[in-house]
Order: C-alpha cells, then structure tokens, then sequence
C-alpha cells in the first residue's frame, strides 16, 4: 500500500432536530447566519434562529445568497458580519449558503483579501468558529474544505484549503423532508458522482477515501428513488444525508476530476443547478474513462447492483455505467444537453471554459483535452 495522507471532517451531529441546538457549540455573541431567502421565507431556518435567539447570540441574518454565488455576495456577508460584531458563522442551506458562509468565516477571522486565496492551500488563516447545517443531500459541503464562487460573469473558481472546514456538521434529515423531486434528484447524483470520482481520483486516491466512496454508493443507489418517491420518508431522507456527508469527506481528501471539470462551465454560462450539470456529464466522462478505470468501475458494480451477473473486468464496468444511466433516468431528470438549451454551436466555447478547471482535471484517471471536452459534450448532447 501506498502512503497518503487523510484528514477527516468536522465533528459530525445528526440526528431529527439537531439543528435547534447550534447555540451549544458557540461561543458567546453575535453569530452571522448565512442562509438564502427561499429558505427563510419556508420557515426552514425558524427552529435554528429561534434556539441561537434563546441562548442570546443575537443572529445577524445574511439571506441574500443565490445560486452560482458570486464574489460580490461573499463580500455582502463579510460586510454584514462586520457591521453585526460577529463572533462566529453558521452557514444554513444548500451548497451555495454553506460556500459563502465558509468564506466569510475565513475572511472575518483573518482579514486576508479573498483575491489571496483562491486556489489549493493560499488561504492563510484563521477563521472564526464556523458551524454549517446542510439542507439539501448531495454537495457535501458541510464536510469540505472546499469552496467555489463565480468569478467574472461565468468562470467558476475555487478556495481549498483547511482553514475551510467547518468545527461541526448538523445532519438534520428533518431539514430535507418534502424537498422536490428534481432537488432530490439532482443533489443525489451529485453525491454519487462526489463518491465515484472520489473513487478513481488519479492523485490522490486512498483507502479510507474508498471506503467512504463505496458506502456512499450502498446508501444512495438504496434510497435515491425511494426518497424521490416518497419525499417525506425520513429514513430515507436520513440515510441520503449521511450518504452525502461521507462522500463530501472521501472527495476532500481524493479530489473529483472530469465529470466536474466538464459540469461547470453548464453552470456557469446556462445557469444548470450544479448536481443536474453532473448528471448530464457522468455516463460520457465515465466512458471516456474506461481504459484506465474499468477495474475500478468494475469494483463498484456490487454497491449498486449486489449479486449483478456480468463477469469480467470491463463488462462489470459497462454494467457499472449503465446501472448509473437506468437510476439517473428513473428520477426523471432530463440527460441531454438540448434539454437544457444547449446547442452544437455552443459546445467549442464548453470546452474551451473545461479547459480553466485544470485543479480537478489533474484528478481524472484519463486526460480530457479540449477536443476531448468537445467529444464528450457532443456525446452528452
């Protein structure tokens, strides 16, 4: 075995209601509550707000995250937390709340200009004491530390470093109940893809990150659908949730690769919800990927399918592929570019932009060029 490295998550609390007791894992004064209007208009966030209230931290809410957030929306937070004398940060929501909340916990604690620290390792530290609540089941960005914002109108940009983990994960399944079927859907299968790039991530793969990948596959190819079904099955919920953590924790540490390269620039220019992008992407870059990550495929097979028939190391990873294209298509997302407004004569600039994300293109097990980008997309049209 190889030598590697492993840095595990944030202290992890789950459990029905656990995210009314935040206040205990604070310090004393005023918290910044990073959130977005949807959520605080459902009354999602009230429990949260009313028990942070109770213990006198004197939340500032920050409400006005929106997806693909940009730089102008951390720096709205940091503002807001600095007016309000915070002392501590909860990020609550989706991936994007969680994102900023995570920056501007980095940006408070250490006064360094967010400029500085793009990319792996630049963030200097400290940052305040930072708690996130997850409320969708799919980025894993609770166990992260890693954040992404939109640069400019398009290009998606990345913050890595350990200064970004949080000091504790609220996993709350109440949180997820009722959520729409294509939310489930598509934060599902980004979970899934976090687990299976994880799992054949060229660098830095490693056996605890394997691990996590594979059990991620066992909980969500098990609950996907019948969390899409039943929207308000808890156990499922629940079981989707831990799957989604455990994935975000193996993808710290065994990066994504080219699913996510060619996922961004979806979201970046047709505004894609990032776990759909992934969706659209994944069969193509997963069989582009075969002549290095059959065995590995390979190997996956039985977390989907238990018992499958095939034999031999390439039919199990075909196998593998196509049991992820019947259970992406059984939740109804549509998976064709052209379903999302995507034309031929938009797929040079795609694959010009994949290009920019060298960071995770590294990760993959096989190279994608530009004219390979432009293949796949092709093929994903």
């Amino acid at each position: 075995m190889r030598g590697f490295r492993f840095r595990y998550g944030p202290e992890v609390v789950a459990g029905p209601g656990v995210a009314e007791s935040l206040a205990a894992h604070l310090p004393p004064g005023p918290v910044l509550f990073v959130t977005d209007g949807q959520l605080l208009g459902l009354g999602l966030a009230r429990p949260a707000l009313a028990g942070l209230r109770k213990a006198g931290h004197d939340p500032v809410v920050f409400a006005d995250v929106e997806a693909d957030p940009p730089e102008a929306t951390v720096l709205a937070a940091v503002a807001a937390g600095r007016a309000g004398g915070v002392v501590s940060v909860v990020g609550f929501g989706g991936g994007s709340p969680m994102d900023v909340a995570k920056l501007a916990a980095l940006l408070l604690g250490s006064g360094e200009p967010l400029e500085g620290a793009w990319g792996v390792d630049q963030a200097k530290g400290p940052r305040l004491p930072l708690l996130l609540v997850p409320t969708t089941a799919g980025t894993g960005s609770e166990a992260t530390g890693i954040a992404i914002i939109t640069v400019g109108e398009t290009e998606k940009r990345g913050v890595v470093s350990p200064h970004l983990l949080a000091d504790a994960a609220f996993l709350d399944a109440t949180l997820t109940l009722g959520l729409p079927r294509h939310v489930t859907a598509a934060t599902g299968i980004d979970a899934m893809v976090h687990a299976i790039e994880a799992f054949t991530s060229a660098r830095l793969k490693n056996p605890l990150s394997d691990a996590l990948a594979r059990e991620t596959l066992r909980l969500l190819a098990a609950n996907l659908l019948r969390a899409c079904d039943a929207p308000d099955d808890l156990e499922a919920r629940a079981a989707m949730l831990l799957g989604s953590h455990l994935a975000g924790v193996a993808f710290a540490n065994a990066p994504v690769g080219g699913v996510h390269a060619l996922a961004y620039p979806l979201g970046g220019h047709f505004h894609v919800p990032h776990g759909h992008s992934n969706a659209l992407m994944l069969a193509p870059v997963l069989g582009h990927n075969l002549v290095a990550a059959a065995p590995l495929y390979a190997e996956l097979l039985d977390c989907l399918a238990p018992g499958h028939p095939a034999a031999g190391a390439m039919q199990r990873a075909r196998a593998f592929i196509d049991r992820l294209a019947d259970l992406c298509a059984a939740t109804g997302l549509p998976l064709r570019l052209r379903d999302v407004g995507v034309t031929a004569a938009d797929l040079p600039l795609l694959a010009a932009e994949s290009q920019k994300q060298q960071r995770l293109l590294v990760n993959n097990p096989v190279p994608i060029e530009e004219a390979d980008a432009r293949r796949l997309y092709e093929a994903a049209l």
